[in-house]
């Protein structure tokens, strides 16, 4: 929108213009204002990152799903390196900021209007950690370690990590000035070739500030 068109818009109008989700990269990443504080958020799909053996269809599938914000994600079968890996250079106002991975266990679907979960291909994520990381190009890091599925699965229970979207919390950065833009590199990867993998599906990257995130750790971010 041409700048001359904002002098004909109230504060209240041009806030609400700017909290609607902006797409950049080939429409694979999307950056929004929160409505109630403002601050930037942002969010990379899977289609904007290096995913090894993504081009192989013995390995990964792109899936089509109401249930991303970018309305694909990444579907792995099986395979035994695995590895994730992104990268994003923006001017990110000055803020504390989380970096997270979304991530679901099991094939999902839709079958005469309710959603079902296939565990056919889900193995090989209780054996050994998954290892998240991020680095910024002033020097920050961050790592964080996780099994993905569980080992033993209570009958009464059942399996919390499966059939459902859950956010793996990489790390923090911090932004001092918004220039220069900040680089961040993140990655998730289980590379102990010793066993294979699959049944899991890679939705985005989102980057949250960090007091935002933990108040809506509980709830839907949208």
């Amino acid at each position: 929108m041409p700048p001359e068109r904002y002098q004909n818009l109230s504060k209240k109008d041009i806030f609400a213009l700017f909290s609607r989700s902006v797409s950049f990269d080939d429409g694979n990443k999307e950056v929004w204002l929160d409505r109630i504080t403002g601050r930037v958020c942002m969010a990379i799909s899977a289609k904007a990152m290096a995913i090894t053996g993504i081009e192989d269809r013995r390995y990964w599938n792109w899936l089509p799903t109401e249930e991303s914000r970018f309305h694909v994600v990444a579907y792995l079968q099986q395979i035994w390196w695995f590895e994730v890996d992104g990268v994003v250079k923006f001017p990110f106002p000055a803020d504390i900021y989380t970096l997270s991975f979304r991530i679901h266990l099991g094939r999902f679907s839709k079958r005469l209007g309710r959603r079902v979960c296939n565990f056919e291909h889900t193995h090989g994520w209780d054996i050994k950690p998954v290892r998240f990381e991020l680095s910024t190009s002033d020097g920050q890091q961050a790592s964080s370690e996780c099994c993905l599925d569980e080992t033993d699965q209570d009958d009464a229970n059942g399996n919390h990590k499966r059939g459902c979207w859950i956010e793996y919390r990489v790390g923090e950065f911090v932004v001092n000035e918004s220039d220069p833009a900040t680089e961040v590199r993140f990655s998730m990867k289980q590379i102990d070739c010793t066993h294979s993998k699959g049944g899991l599906c890679v939705d985005s990257v989102s980057i949250i500030p960090s007091d935002l995130k933990e108040r809506r750790r509980k709830g839907v971010l949208k």
